[in-house]
């Protein structure tokens, strides 16, 4: 298994605790959650059983959703090994069940339950919370053998559900663990581990791509370059990624069009919105469903929320930094039929060139640990953010990224995606020293600035290039 292995160990951990255990996983969807409590736990598992997705409950024909819910878990419970009786007519009957099959399956050894998708079992007017509720408190937490694993996508339903749960489910798990997506290091360790050549600088294009989703990246194939893969992957007909953004959104959300209208209005700004401005551009009411909505974002690590460099909390922002999102709205969604060799045809092309400049603000954004242990401040107390200037000032002083520092320094970072060294000219050098003079009457007395270059191959020494105090290059991000 590539990387996990804080998250293995700490389940192996508890699968010896000799208590009962309630263990909650969640994180965004294809991330491998599944993966890794099946890798972990192989040959171990009493009974494992998957909801039934929404986007299959809306497709198929026959029965409510409880009852194809209900169905699918008496089926599972066949499957491994439970004398036929007769459907459960309701979710108290179907974990009584579960209980009588447990305690006859019983020999003393540790017993693993996994429930997968747990949200997705939670219909409307099921009572599936209640019932799962009955199963732990009354039967389940008293019974030291039994480990109960269950996994979601649906993070905001876990998290509301479980770990925030205010009533009969109130401190009762055990541990909880949130699957982040690969880190370029895990993504560079996962496409070796399937014997694709490519380069760093195409892993990182991969990951501006893909973002560290195992599941898409395992579409990568072997004798095929970057290039290839990405027309194979969303260009082609019947491409295997052409309608994973409807399905990501349909399977985790019970508003996916709401959703996906905040995520495209968020597509559209490198550094993102106010809740206000996503109000006006969406029309969706400011009240409290957008507040829900935008935290249910970010806890699926679409969203992160930061406020801008100088501001306050009232000017919070929202910035899209799941990069599959972003790369699909910019070149997949509301393309109709592109050609099928589109990506490798252009490569070179003005619109791909611009897109990897902004892209690799997001990899920068989203690897800042590596960043930090790579200025030698992994301990030193940060925060990052963005910061820009309205329109109707001074031109050029967006800057990448501020990585304000609890040692009185602030690096003002800049991200440049280049194919070689990195060359300052004379006009970049101006627009850098107004951005520098400009971010000075903003910081606090006492704090200096750090200039930070954080780019692929280096920089190019000349007349200019001194202006930057640390350079850290492609290497470093991969470092941990």
């Amino acid at each position: 298994m590539i990387g996990r292995e804080k998250e293995v160990q700490l389940l192996n951990e508890l699968y010896n605790s000799g208590e009962a255990e309630f263990v909650a996983i969640y994180g965004r969807r294809r991330v491998g959650k599944t993966y890794l409590v099946s890798e972990t736990f192989a040959g171990k598992m009493a009974f494992h059983h998957a909801g039934l997705s929404p986007i299959e409950l809306d497709e198929s024909a026959g029965g409510t959703p409880l009852r194809k819910q209900l169905k699918h878990f008496y089926n599972s419970l066949l499957l491994h090994g439970m004398k036929k009786s007769r459907c459960p007519d309701n979710w108290l009957d179907a974990f009584l069940m579960l209980e009588m099959f447990l305690q006859e399956k019983d020999n003393g050894k540790r017993q693993v339950v996994f429930l997968d998708e747990l949200p997705w079992m939670d219909t409307q007017k099921s009572g599936f919370l209640t019932a799962f509720e009955g199963f732990w408190n009354t039967w389940g937490c008293f019974r030291k053998n039994l480990m109960v694993i269950v996994c979601g996508s649906a993070t905001t339903w876990i998290k509301n559900k479980l770990i925030d749960n205010h009533g009969g489910l109130y401190g009762r798990l055990t541990d909880e663990i949130k699957l982040s997506p690969f880190s370029l290091k895990e993504c560079k360790s996962f496409i070796e581990s399937k014997r694709v050549k490519l380069p760093e600088y195409d892993i990182v294009q991969a990951y501006m791509i893909m973002g560290g989703i195992p599941f898409y990246l395992k579409h990568l194939e072997r004798g095929k370059s970057l290039a290839q893969n990405v027309d194979n992957m969303f260009f082609v007909k019947d491409a295997p990624l052409k309608k994973e953004y409807d399905r990501l959104f349909a399977s985790v959300f019970k508003n996916p069009d709401k959703m996906k209208s905040i995520i495209e209005c968020l597509g559209t700004k490198n550094a993102g919105y106010t809740r206000q401005e996503i109000s006006q551009l969406t029309g969706i009411s400011a009240g409290g469903t957008l507040s829900d909505d935008l935290e249910a974002l970010i806890a699926s690590d679409f969203v992160i929320k930061y406020e801008p460099f100088g501001m306050g909390a009232r000017d919070e922002c929202y910035k899209l930094v799941d990069p599959f999102c972003m790369f699909f709205l910019k070149f997949v969604k509301g393309k109709g039929s592109l050609d099928s060799s589109f990506w490798l045809e252009n490569l070179t092309s003005q619109t791909i060139i611009s897109w990897r400049g902004f892209a690799f603000e997001n990899v920068c954004f989203n690897h800042v640990n590596q960043i930090k242990k790579a200025l030698g401040i992994s301990g030193v107390n940060t925060s990052q953010s963005l910061w820009s200037k309205r329109a109707d000032d001074t031109d050029g002083t967006q800057i990448d990224m501020i990585i304000e520092r609890a040692d009185n320094v602030v690096n003002m970072c800049e991200s440049k995606f280049y194919s070689n060294e990195f060359v300052v000219n004379k006009g970049y050098h101006r627009t850098l020293i107004n951005r520098q003079g400009l971010l000075e009457e903003e910081i606090s007395v006492g704090k200096v600035i750090h200039n930070t270059l954080i780019t692929t191959y280096g920089l190019k020494y000349n007349e200019y290039s001194t202006f930057f105090d640390n350079v850290i290059t492609m290497e470093a991000l991969f470092d941990c």
